[in-house]
Protein backbone atom coordinates (compact mmCIF):
# COMPACT_ATOMS: atom_id res chain seq x y z
CA UNK A 1 0.00 0.00 0.00
CA UNK A 2 1.34 3.44 -0.95
CA UNK A 3 1.77 6.26 1.55
CA UNK A 4 -1.19 8.21 0.15
CA UNK A 5 -3.38 5.13 0.53
CA UNK A 6 -2.48 4.82 4.22
CA UNK A 7 -3.46 8.48 4.66
CA UNK A 8 -6.78 8.03 2.88
CA UNK A 9 -7.52 4.81 4.75
CA UNK A 10 -7.08 6.62 8.07
CA UNK A 11 -9.08 9.69 7.05
CA UNK A 12 -11.88 7.56 5.59
CA UNK A 13 -12.17 5.60 8.84
CA UNK A 14 -12.31 8.82 10.88
CA UNK A 15 -15.00 10.23 8.60
CA UNK A 16 -17.04 7.03 8.79
CA UNK A 17 -16.67 7.12 12.59
CA UNK A 18 -18.44 10.49 12.62
CA UNK A 19 -15.48 12.89 12.72
CA UNK A 20 -16.36 15.77 10.40
CA UNK A 21 -13.67 18.30 11.39
CA UNK A 22 -10.00 17.77 12.14
CA UNK A 23 -7.04 19.64 13.62
CA UNK A 24 -3.81 19.13 11.66
CA UNK A 25 -0.54 19.99 13.44
CA UNK A 26 3.01 20.02 12.10
CA UNK A 27 6.08 20.18 14.32
CA UNK A 28 8.73 21.73 12.10
CA UNK A 29 12.35 20.62 12.23
CA UNK A 30 13.33 23.86 13.99
CA UNK A 31 10.77 23.34 16.76
CA UNK A 32 7.92 25.63 15.60
CA UNK A 33 4.33 24.32 15.57
CA UNK A 34 2.08 24.99 12.58
CA UNK A 35 -1.65 24.44 13.11
CA UNK A 36 -4.65 24.03 10.79
CA UNK A 37 -7.65 24.06 13.12
CA UNK A 38 -11.13 22.67 12.54
CA UNK A 39 -10.74 21.70 8.89
CA UNK A 40 -13.18 19.56 6.95
CA UNK A 41 -11.68 16.55 5.25
CA UNK A 42 -11.67 18.41 1.95
CA UNK A 43 -9.89 21.40 3.46
CA UNK A 44 -6.86 19.50 4.72
CA UNK A 45 -3.73 20.76 2.88
CA UNK A 46 -2.31 17.31 2.21
CA UNK A 47 0.05 18.14 -0.71
CA UNK A 48 1.62 20.94 1.33
CA UNK A 49 1.80 18.63 4.35
CA UNK A 50 3.69 16.03 2.30
CA UNK A 51 6.16 18.66 1.17
CA UNK A 52 6.69 19.76 4.79
CA UNK A 53 7.15 16.14 5.87
CA UNK A 54 9.91 15.70 3.28
CA UNK A 55 11.68 18.55 5.08
CA UNK A 56 11.46 16.65 8.39
CA UNK A 57 8.26 18.09 9.85
CA UNK A 58 6.36 15.70 12.11
CA UNK A 59 2.67 15.35 11.16
CA UNK A 60 -0.13 14.94 13.71
CA UNK A 61 -3.92 14.94 13.58
CA UNK A 62 -6.95 14.72 15.87
CA UNK A 63 -10.70 15.32 15.76
CA UNK A 64 -11.23 19.06 16.15
CA UNK A 65 -10.44 19.73 19.78
CA UNK A 66 -13.54 21.60 20.86
CA UNK A 67 -16.10 19.31 19.24
CA UNK A 68 -17.80 16.29 20.77
CA UNK A 69 -16.86 13.10 18.99
CA UNK A 70 -17.57 9.37 19.48
CA UNK A 71 -13.87 8.58 19.67
CA UNK A 72 -11.02 8.20 22.17
CA UNK A 73 -7.29 7.87 21.63
CA UNK A 74 -4.78 5.46 23.18
CA UNK A 75 -1.03 5.87 22.77
CA UNK A 76 1.85 3.41 22.85
CA UNK A 77 -0.04 0.12 22.92
CA UNK A 78 1.66 -3.16 22.07
CA UNK A 79 0.75 -4.21 18.50
CA UNK A 80 -0.80 -7.48 19.69
CA UNK A 81 -3.09 -5.70 22.16
CA UNK A 82 -3.97 -3.02 19.62
CA UNK A 83 -4.95 -5.70 17.10
CA UNK A 84 -7.03 -7.49 19.75
CA UNK A 85 -8.96 -4.27 20.45
CA UNK A 86 -9.67 -3.88 16.73
CA UNK A 87 -11.01 -7.43 16.62
CA UNK A 88 -13.54 -6.65 19.37
CA UNK A 89 -14.54 -3.02 18.77
CA UNK A 90 -14.64 -0.50 15.98
CA UNK A 91 -11.09 0.83 15.93
CA UNK A 92 -8.26 2.22 13.85
CA UNK A 93 -4.71 1.02 14.60
CA UNK A 94 -1.72 3.06 13.45
CA UNK A 95 1.86 1.77 13.72
CA UNK A 96 4.15 4.72 14.44
CA UNK A 97 7.50 2.87 14.34
CA UNK A 98 9.01 -0.57 14.98
CA UNK A 99 10.45 0.68 18.29
CA UNK A 100 7.30 2.44 19.47
CA UNK A 101 3.88 1.08 20.15
CA UNK A 102 0.67 1.67 18.22
CA UNK A 103 -1.88 4.45 18.29
CA UNK A 104 -5.45 3.25 18.65
CA UNK A 105 -8.50 5.35 17.83
CA UNK A 106 -11.43 3.62 19.50
CA UNK A 107 -15.02 4.18 18.36
CA UNK A 108 -17.42 4.96 21.23
CA UNK A 109 -21.16 4.47 21.53
CA UNK A 110 -21.72 8.15 22.35
CA UNK A 111 -20.18 11.52 21.58
CA UNK A 112 -17.74 12.77 24.19
CA UNK A 113 -16.59 16.31 24.94
CA UNK A 114 -12.92 16.89 25.75
CA UNK A 115 -13.28 16.37 29.51
CA UNK A 116 -15.20 13.12 29.01
CA UNK A 117 -12.66 11.93 26.46
CA UNK A 118 -9.97 12.49 29.08
CA UNK A 119 -11.90 10.47 31.67
CA UNK A 120 -12.38 7.61 29.22
CA UNK A 121 -8.77 7.67 28.07
CA UNK A 122 -7.40 7.57 31.62
CA UNK A 123 -9.76 4.72 32.52
CA UNK A 124 -8.64 2.72 29.50
CA UNK A 125 -4.95 3.57 29.91
CA UNK A 126 -4.91 2.23 33.46
CA UNK A 127 -6.33 -1.06 32.19
CA UNK A 128 -4.37 -1.48 28.96
CA UNK A 129 -0.94 -0.05 29.79
CA UNK A 130 -1.35 2.80 27.30
CA UNK A 131 0.66 5.96 27.93
CA UNK A 132 -1.01 7.87 30.79
CA UNK A 133 0.77 11.04 29.64
CA UNK A 134 -1.41 11.02 26.50
CA UNK A 135 -4.81 11.09 28.19
CA UNK A 136 -5.67 14.78 28.27
CA UNK A 137 -8.67 14.49 25.94
CA UNK A 138 -6.99 16.85 23.45
CA UNK A 139 -5.18 13.89 21.95
CA UNK A 140 -2.99 14.23 18.87
CA UNK A 141 -1.89 11.16 16.98
CA UNK A 142 0.37 10.73 13.99
CA UNK A 143 -1.24 10.89 10.57
CA UNK A 144 -0.63 7.70 8.61
CA UNK A 145 1.24 7.89 5.33
CA UNK A 146 3.92 10.26 6.59
CA UNK A 147 7.42 9.73 7.93
CA UNK A 148 8.20 9.69 11.65
CA UNK A 149 11.46 11.64 11.83
CA UNK A 150 11.72 11.12 15.57
CA UNK A 151 12.31 7.45 14.66
CA UNK A 152 14.79 7.98 11.82
CA UNK A 153 12.18 8.60 9.16
CA UNK A 154 10.21 5.35 9.29
CA UNK A 155 6.76 5.37 7.71
CA UNK A 156 3.63 5.68 9.84
CA UNK A 157 1.12 3.10 8.58
CA UNK A 158 -2.42 1.96 9.25
CA UNK A 159 -2.29 -1.71 10.20
CA UNK A 160 -5.91 -2.41 11.10
CA UNK A 161 -9.35 -0.87 10.73
CA UNK A 162 -12.64 -2.33 11.88
CA UNK A 163 -16.29 -1.32 11.86
CA UNK A 164 -17.38 -3.57 14.71
CA UNK A 165 -19.72 -2.39 17.51
CA UNK A 166 -18.41 0.63 19.44
CA UNK A 167 -17.03 0.63 22.97
CA UNK A 168 -19.43 1.78 25.71
CA UNK A 169 -17.62 4.42 27.84
CA UNK A 170 -20.25 4.40 30.63
CA UNK A 171 -18.05 2.58 33.21
CA UNK A 172 -15.28 5.15 32.71
CA UNK A 173 -17.60 8.14 32.89
CA UNK A 174 -19.29 7.04 36.11
CA UNK A 175 -16.12 6.42 38.12
CA UNK A 176 -15.29 8.87 40.93
CA UNK A 177 -13.84 12.10 39.60
CA UNK A 178 -10.11 12.60 39.21
CA UNK A 179 -10.17 15.22 41.96
CA UNK A 180 -11.76 12.77 44.40
CA UNK A 181 -9.23 10.08 43.48
CA UNK A 182 -6.38 12.53 44.06
CA UNK A 183 -7.76 13.42 47.50
CA UNK A 184 -7.89 9.76 48.44
CA UNK A 185 -4.64 8.67 46.80
CA UNK A 186 -1.05 9.43 47.80
CA UNK A 187 0.70 12.14 45.81
CA UNK A 188 3.00 11.49 42.88
CA UNK A 189 6.15 11.41 44.96
CA UNK A 190 7.95 8.15 45.66
CA UNK A 191 10.82 8.41 48.14
CA UNK A 192 10.87 12.16 47.52
CA UNK A 193 10.99 11.83 43.70
CA UNK A 194 8.26 13.45 41.60
CA UNK A 195 6.96 10.70 39.31
CA UNK A 196 4.28 12.79 37.56
CA UNK A 197 4.67 13.38 33.80
CA UNK A 198 6.03 16.90 34.40
CA UNK A 199 8.36 15.55 37.09
CA UNK A 200 9.74 12.98 34.67
CA UNK A 201 10.17 15.69 32.02
CA UNK A 202 12.10 17.84 34.51
CA UNK A 203 14.40 14.97 35.50
CA UNK A 204 15.06 14.09 31.85
CA UNK A 205 15.87 17.68 30.86
CA UNK A 206 18.20 18.17 33.84
CA UNK A 207 20.01 14.92 33.08
CA UNK A 208 20.42 15.87 29.41
CA UNK A 209 21.78 19.32 30.27
CA UNK A 210 24.14 18.02 32.95
CA UNK A 211 25.59 15.54 30.46
CA UNK A 212 26.42 18.39 28.07
CA UNK A 213 23.41 18.25 25.79
CA UNK A 214 22.56 21.16 23.52
CA UNK A 215 19.67 23.18 25.05
CA UNK A 216 18.05 23.82 21.64
CA UNK A 217 18.13 20.13 20.76
CA UNK A 218 16.72 19.25 24.18
CA UNK A 219 13.94 21.81 23.69
CA UNK A 220 13.08 20.32 20.28
CA UNK A 221 12.99 16.79 21.67
CA UNK A 222 10.85 17.78 24.66
CA UNK A 223 8.35 19.69 22.51
CA UNK A 224 7.94 16.59 20.35
CA UNK A 225 7.67 14.28 23.38
CA UNK A 226 4.85 16.24 25.03
CA UNK A 227 2.79 17.30 22.02
CA UNK A 228 0.12 14.65 22.55
CA UNK A 229 -0.13 15.65 26.22
CA UNK A 230 0.26 19.43 26.05
CA UNK A 231 -1.14 20.18 22.58
CA UNK A 232 -0.70 23.85 21.58
CA UNK A 233 1.06 24.55 24.88
CA UNK A 234 3.91 22.16 24.05
CA UNK A 235 6.35 24.82 22.81
CA UNK A 236 5.83 27.16 25.77
CA UNK A 237 6.03 24.26 28.20
CA UNK A 238 9.22 22.89 26.63
CA UNK A 239 10.88 26.31 26.51
CA UNK A 240 9.97 27.11 30.11
CA UNK A 241 11.13 23.71 31.37
CA UNK A 242 14.53 24.03 29.66
CA UNK A 243 14.97 27.62 30.89
CA UNK A 244 14.15 26.65 34.47
CA UNK A 245 16.44 23.63 34.31
CA UNK A 246 19.32 25.77 32.98
CA UNK A 247 18.79 28.28 35.78
CA UNK A 248 18.63 25.49 38.36
CA UNK A 249 21.86 23.87 37.15
CA UNK A 250 23.74 27.17 36.89
CA UNK A 251 22.60 28.18 40.37
CA UNK A 252 23.68 24.86 41.85
CA UNK A 253 27.06 25.00 40.16
CA UNK A 254 27.55 28.64 41.11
Amino acid sequence: MKAEQHTQRMLMWLRDAGVERLDLALLRHGGAMVWHHSKTHGELPLPWTRAMNVHRSEVYIRPSRHGSWPLVFLDDLAPSLAAAIARKYGALVVATSPQGGCHVWLKCSEKLCESKRALAQRWLARRTGADLASTSGEHLGRLAGFKNWKRSGVWVNTIATSKLPPWDPSPALHEPSEAKRRRRAPNNAINGVDTSPSGRDWAWVCAQLESGGDPQAIYNDLAARVISRRGPDSERYARRTVERALSHIHSRRG
